[in-house]
């Protein structure tokens, strides 16, 4: 049994993993961190990770930003492991996260979702052989009319892992608007699409003379992201020092 301190436990995503983790055997919520304590919980909440008197195997943060730098405090002062599903991190904070994974083990990814991380896997793969055959890549990224950020750092993620297998060969083109040029063979195009309430649908092309092959990965909730983050600590438990992400999870 894997024991989980829930770090911003009555925001939306912490809410979420409560509600996940009393359907999953295998892990316990024992306690929760959060200044509000305006929502009742089955476990006790407190206001730090150094309150908790719980035993704990690790931590699970969907809090904000500002909470970061202490989390990765306590974090090192009670040798606790954290999934750190936190996004916004400055170019500092980022630095202190990789300090962080040399003193507990730290697993941090750009997407939450395991089957984002399976896509990722997959598309290295298909670019290897689809690149060199001269097919032409674009990804194709859709959010709700209130995300602010474009394009996501998810479509982002994507686009780097083909770029990585392909020894980054590729600029990232995002808007086609103001020139009148052919396409250049060198480049990803990313396009961002923002309306309704979708959660998240990502769509990678590979386009080449006489044929087409789509790779899509649609979320109906942000119950992906909750349990890619309750796998990714299962896995964390146990594990040396280090910097960890989804492909580490999705790898064992």
């Amino acid at each position: 049994m894997v024991k989980v301190i829930m770090h911003g436990c009555n925001g939306k995503m912490g809410q979420v993993i409560t509600n996940l983790i009393k359907e999953d055997r295998e892990i316990e919520l024992v306690a929760g961190v959060d200044p509000y304590k305006g929502i009742e919980n089955p476990y006790p909440v407190y206001d730090s990770i150094l309150e908790v008197k719980e035993q704990t195997d690790v931590v699970i943060d969907f809090s904000n930003a500002n909470t970061t730098d202490k989390l990765l405090a306590d974090c090192i002062e009670k040798k606790l492991p954290v999934v750190l599903c936190t996004t916004g991190l400055s170019e500092e904070q980022l630095k202190k996260v990789e300090d962080a994974a040399k003193e507990i083990p730290v697993l941090k990814s750009a997407n939450m979702s395991l089957g984002i991380n399976l896509l990722i896997k997959i598309l290295k793969e298909a670019a290897k052989t689809l690149a060199p055959a001269g097919f032409d890549i674009e990804i194709v990224e859709k959010h709700h009319n209130l995300k602010v950020d474009a394009p996501s750092g998810t479509a982002l993620a994507l686009a780097d892992s083909i770029n990585e297998a392909c020894d980054n060969i590729y600029e990232y083109k995002y808007d086609r608007s103001q020139e009148r040029v052919e396409r250049d063979t060198k480049e990803i195009g990313i396009s961002a699409v923002r309306g309704g309430t979708i959660v998240g649908d990502h769509e990678v092309l590979f386009a080449g003379p006489d044929e087409v092959i789509e790779f899509r990965h649609t979320a109906y909730s942000k119950g992906i992201f909750g349990k890619g983050a309750i796998e990714g600590a299962k896995f964390l438990k146990g594990q040396q020092p280090g910097r960890y992400d989804m492909s580490d999870v999705i790898g064992e």
